[in-house]
């Protein structure tokens, strides 16, 4: 391919430029309704909404027939967010199809106010490291956390006069503690507006911020922090007026017709638990005490629901709402067996499972694939790093596992004993979830800096960059990959870079792995340890790895989010106009609990009813090509392969050429700031994951100024 060739192949086609304006033009539109759904928090506490706004828009919405007080925050607050779910969704449909189409980006320079912005600022801390962005964002939602706080006391205080604290038996102190305990539920409500966000996995926010659910888990424990500092001073503040006007026993009251003491009790308490066990002392070592009471966050929000009430809830359930969807939808995808190819045992006490995948499902690197097997665990789901590439391995994904905790060393103990000889495992996925495009790229240079299993997410992108060298003609980026092993048994690791297809390093790729064993001086003379492969026998009701929502997955989730909201508008509003209405229109006021089970229940129901049904669709369209990839994969037997880096005697193997570009250095670590202040190029992309340190000295080291063409980006998944 000549020049002109070329040129005509990077030049984006009128389709294309028509989609980058929908594009630019769905953002601009989500952008406009974010700052208006932010424009309502920042004028919720003041007077002008409260005299002037809040009557005016009551007359509206929240006296409605059809909706009562809920249709107010329902129109007013759910539905902007829910719109701009649906507005995302579209977007990444776009961009999707225009990556399908393999649009490559043009090259970045080092230097830019972007640049600048994306660099690491704080590098250790209470909040990790934090971009300038990340910073600027955290700062104006304290701002805006602290403005409501303030404005509601300003507003409430004036208020509060000897005359009416008289009338209410109270002293000033009192009138005064119990206005602030008020306010102070009504700030934490905007932590919890945002709280779920983060944690939606297949989010379509997320990705159009260029964020994934693994790399927003940080913003998730801010607010948590934040929510439960804020409720936990809103319970004692309570307790406190209580006791001091001797109504105690209005900590077991529970009103039928107004807000219930008791559920926001049992929501706190629940709440206190879960915040005690996300400690990161706690949950490092008793991992599975944080996993199980973090399911604790079903009794706080039904328990808060009952305590506030639906209409008041409508305020917070946006982002609770896509979470409900997308917990759903996960429920739906772990219902099937998934047929298990084959796993290689490594000697370095890890593992690589190679799974069946729907020829359809892309995924793009550094993704992530949650895993249950229930003969370990059957509630117990696992995160890894999937380390195959859906270009170059259509039907199969992969993923490793390195031995480290309970889980994973019953797992390795169970494939590499002698006595595994059934070759059958039941395993169950959830995903895959990743980034929405990459820009790998745009880079002259990739440095990757892993420690120990760190290795995983740039195997990835090693497998996508051999996969672009057979696709595409463009330049692609030299690589340095830069690893830290404990022991020369894990060198064995650097074997999963090339798959177990026997598919040869390409010339195209220029590639230079440095290699650290920190632990040892010299090579061990001892005999080469082999890498295990078992081939699993399929069973009948086993199906391959593939989107849950079909390849269309992003409007199909469009159309889950509007139809299950318009399902639970006409079932409430049928609900409420000839059920709950005439009954309080007769002065007899509905029951509260029974009120806001009923709209859970509905709630409950339109998503169950819409994802199923989804579901069933795609499942019916795709799943008969699908079996029958399943039923044609030939089952080998168990081979061994030798892995032989520390001598480097190895055979004429496709990992010949991967150890020709490969330095071991014995008993030191990797001098990082020298060696990435020599890389060249105008735009180097630096990537780390691995141990706490690691990541910190990279990051200090790009923010340090000391180079301007460093990029940094961290891909963490330790939280």
């Amino acid at each position: 391919m000549d020049k002109s060739e070329r040129a005509s192949a990077r030049t984006p086609s009128s389709g294309d430029e028509f989609k980058d304006v929908i594009k630019g033009l769905l953002k601009l539109f989500m952008l406009v309704i974010f700052l208006g759904y932010i424009f309502i928090w920042i004028l919720m506490p003041t007077l002008i909404y409260r005299t002037k706004w809040l009557p005016v828009m009551r007359t509206e919405f929240g006296f409605s027939t059809y909706f009562g007080l809920a249709g107010l925050t329902l129109f007013m607050l759910m539905f902007p967010v829910l719109l701009l779910g649906c507005l995302g969704c579209l977007y990444l449909h776009l961009k999707k199809q225009k990556i399908n189409n393999h649009v490559l980006r043009e090259k970045t320079t080092g230097g830019g106010v972007m640049a600048a912005m994306r660099r690491p600022m704080l590098v250790k801390g209470p909040l990790g490291i934090v971009s300038a962005t990340e910073l600027i964002f955290l700062a104006m939602f304290v701002a805006l956390v602290l403005w409501n706080f303030f404005i509601y006391l300003r507003n409430a205080f004036p208020m509060i006069t000897p005359q009416i604290a008289a009338k209410r038996h109270q002293k000033m102190w009192q009138a005064m503690l119990e206005g602030m305990a008020i306010r102070i539920g009504l700030v934490g409500n905007l932590c919890l507006a945002f709280l779920f966000i983060p944690v939606v996995r297949g989010s379509s926010l997320l990705p159009v911020l260029g964020l994934t659910s693994e790399s927003s888990i940080k913003y998730h424990i801010w607010l948590g922090h934040l929510l439960m500092t804020i409720f936990t001073a809103h319970g004692l503040c309570f307790i406190i007026y209580w006791a001091s006007m001797h109504e105690i026993s209005q900590m077991v009251f529970w009103s039928k017709t107004e807000m219930s003491n008791v559920a926001g009790e049992i929501a706190l308490l629940s709440g206190l638990v879960m915040w005690a066990t996300s400690y990161p002392s706690i949950r490092r070592r008793f991992f599975e005490v944080f996993f199980y009471t973090h399911y604790l966050y079903i009794v706080f929000m039904f328990f808060y629901v009952l305590h506030v009430g639906i209409a008041f809830c409508f305020i917070i359930f946006p982002g609770f709402y896509m979470f409900m969807v997308d917990r759903f939808l996960r429920f739906l995808q772990s219902r099937d067996n998934i047929r298990l190819l084959s796993a290689r045992v490594l000697p370095s006490n890890t593992v690589e499972l190679t799974f069946s995948k729907a020829k359809g499902l892309m995924y793009n690197p550094t993704s992530t694939l949650f895993v249950n097997i229930p003969s370990i665990s059957k509630l117990q789901w696992h995160p890894f790093t999937i380390t195959s590439s859906s270009n170059l391995e259509a039907e199969k994904l992969s993923i490793v596992i390195k031995s480290e905790g309970k889980w994973t060393t019953k797992l390795y103990q169970m494939l590499s004993s002698s006595g595994h000889t059934d070759r059958t495992l039941s395993v169950s996925v959830e995903g895959p979830y990743g980034p929405a495009s990459t820009d790998f790229l745009r880079h002259d240079s990739l440095v990757m800096v892993s420690g120990g299993s760190g290795i995983t997410p740039f195997i990835s992108i090693i497998r996508d960059l051999i996969a672009m060298t057979q696709t595409t003609t463009c330049e692609l980026p030299k690589i340095t990959l830069i690893s830290a092993f404990k022991n020369s048994s894990d060198i064995a690791m650097l074997d999963l870079i090339l798959p177990a297809s026997g598919l040869e390093l390409p010339t195209a790729l220029n590639i230079q792995i440095e290699a650290f064993v920190t632990k040892e001086n010299e090579p061990r003379n001892e005999e080469t340890k082999d890498i295990k492969t078992l081939w699993f026998k399929p069973s009948p009701s086993d199906q391959p790895i593939s989107a849950i929502l079909g390849p269309n997955c992003w409007l199909w989730l469009a159309a889950i989010l509007s139809s299950s909201l318009i399902i639970f508008l006409i079932i409430v509003g049928v609900m409420t106009r000839y059920y709950i209405y005439p009954i309080d229109l007769n002065k007899q006021k509905y029951n509260a609990a029974a009120r806001n089970i009923l709209y859970l229940l509905v709630l409950c129901v339109s998503i169950m009813m819409t994802s199923s049904a989804t579901v069933l669709w795609n499942k019916k369209k795709y799943n008969v090509e699908s079996s029958k990839q399943v039923q044609n994969v030939d089952v080998p037997s168990p081979t061994s392969s030798p892995s032989s880096w520390v001598n480097k005697e190895i055979e004429s193997t496709p990992q010949e050429s991967l150890v020709q570009c490969t330095n071991l250095h014995f008993g030191e670590r990797p001098n990082l700031k020298k060696m990435l202040l020599e890389i060249k190029g105008s735009s180097v992309g630096v990537m780390v994951c691995g141990p706490k340190k690691m990541r910190q000295e990279v990051a200090q080291i790009c923010s340090s100024g000391l180079a301007d063409n460093l990029h940094f980006e961290s891909i963490s998944f330790s939280w």
